[in-house]
């Protein structure tokens, strides 16, 4: 089998499996994203039920590590989308790849709308693979160098452009505007397509290369390799299952034996995190939740809340107390309206 890229043909890499044309090293990349994301997320799990007083949600540290967890899923999307249609695209597998994509983000959002209510996924990773995987397979057919222009354009999008015609949540999948809710994961295509094009457009460039041989002549044969490289191959299945396991575990451990009322610092951490996805504010956030808790507390609604958080009338005192609390504290970045 001869790999082609860029009109050069190259011999079929060691490292690669002839029939698929996957790298052990990249598997094995995605395979420790994966590990990474399960350590993200069971750490966000014991937060939320008060195991730790972990900041998960707010944290500028965490935050980053959930963001370079997400832009390396993206960026080997790119890498595996060019090496999947090196030859030409592939629609029958693109396509089956992309039915699978929307119906996993599908499930998520019904998950996380049972789970979190108005807080639920509405644009998150799977649902920006998907999407961008359907704009960047053309670029595994164009040059690299404009493939590269179009990454750059796609990260910089969003500080070209700032209108309030993009606010609200029809508009939440472009990330160029302010949607309605926050959520608990909120992946939009702009900058983030940027990095399936980037996966794409370095593809594309160093399979030209000698250092694209030396990548593919890595081998990974112990344990701790064999072992990185299944959960890349099983990237997805883990992605949809291991969250929902997680969470019920912690919440099955809660229910037995209890856990600590953390539900004050819980709630501020989760409530600071999603208004500054929104307002990007999240110093005047804080303490817009920290009024939205007291205000609650001193009507007497706080712990009725924490022991019924989807009972309906006591979620509209919280709403009526935090667009309260945000005219008493309006974040600087996005002024409320007199």
């Amino acid at each position: 089998m001869t790999h082609v890229s860029d009109g050069k043909a190259l011999p079929p890499p060691h490292g690669a499996d002839n029939r698929s044309g996957r790298l052990a090293i990249f598997d094995a990349l995605r395979g420790f994203a994966i590990l990474a994301m399960i350590v993200y997320h069971l750490s966000w799990d014991l937060s939320w039920f008060a195991y730790v007083n972990w900041q998960v949600s707010s944290d500028a540290s965490w935050r980053a590590f959930a963001a370079s967890i997400a832009g390396s899923f993206l960026f080997l999307s790119g890498v595996s989308l060019s090496l999947a249609n090196d030859g030409g695209i592939r629609w029958h597998s693109f396509w089956k790849r992309e039915v699978v994509l929307v119906v996993a983000a599908s499930a998520v959002s019904a998950i996380t709308w049972f789970t979190f209510d108005q807080n639920f996924v509405r644009f998150g990773i799977l649902h920006c693979l998907a999407a961008g995987s359907l704009l960047a397979v053309v670029f595994t057919r164009l040059p690299a160098f404009v493939t590269l222009i179009a990454a750059a354009l796609a990260g910089l999008l969003p500080l070209l452009i700032d209108t309030p015609l993009l606010d609200g949540d029809l508009w939440l999948w472009t990330g160029l505007g302010t949607p309605d809710h926050g959520a608990v994961d909120y992946v939009p295509l702009s900058p983030w397509l940027g990095l399936i094009l980037l996966g794409i457009g370095l593809t594309r460039l160093l399979r030209a290369t000698d250092l694209w041989i030396r990548l593919a002549d890595i081998k990974l044969q112990g344990i701790a390799g064999r072992l990185l490289i299944f959960l890349g191959q099983k990237s997805l299945i883990i992605y949809l299952v291991h969250q929902p396991m997680l969470y019920g575990a912690v919440w099955l451990i809660a229910a037995t034996f209890g856990a600590p009322d953390r539900s004050v610092e819980s709630f501020i951490g989760s409530c600071t995190a999603n208004c500054a996805d929104l307002y990007g504010d999240a110093k005047t956030c804080e303490a817009a939740c920290r009024c939205t808790q007291t205000d609650l507390a001193d009507a007497g609604r706080w712990q009725p809340l924490v022991q019924t958080p989807n009972d309906p009338a006591l979620r509209g005192a919280l709403n009526d107390a935090y667009e309260m609390c945000l005219r008493q504290h309006p974040p600087a970045l996005t002024p409320l309206p007199e």
